[in-house]
């Protein structure tokens, strides 16, 4: 069943690679959207490099437990600041969702790495 984990990972994951793709393409749109929110320009990249390393890192199984940490961390941090409007039943539903991946990755964190993980391949190696 460790494959099944790893497909848990890598779902979670893509979600926000293709966001952070999707962002790059439209830097001045996202940028707009970000300070209409009240978050500075000047955290665009590192936003979107964080949105790119840590999915990477739980894909590929290293350093397992910190990264879904951050990644549990930042959907927590982004949800409260830009869906946080529960008069818009699109906002409430965005908020639901980023709450259900914040579990997953509250579920990742604890457990420990399994086989189809590069932290197991190096804790036995």
């Amino acid at each position: 069943m460790h494959i099944v984990e790893a497909f848990g990972r890598i779902f979670i994951s893509s979600l926000f690679i293709f966001e952070a793709l999707k962002k790059f393409s439209l830097k001045e749109e996202t940028i707009f959207y970000m300070e209409d929110y009240g978050v500075p320009e000047i955290l665009f990249y590192p936003a979107l490099l964080f949105e790119m390393i840590f999915p990477i890192l739980l894909i590929i199984g290293y350093k397992t437990k910190i990264s879904a940490f951050a990644m549990f961390i930042f959907t927590i941090v982004v949800t409260i600041i830009f869906h946080s409007d529960f008069g818009d039943q699109i906002q409430l539903m965005a908020f639901l969702k980023n709450l259900a991946i914040a579990g997953g990755f509250l579920i990742i964190s604890t457990n420990e790495p399994k086989v189809c993980t590069l932290d197991y391949y190096l804790k036995n190696k």
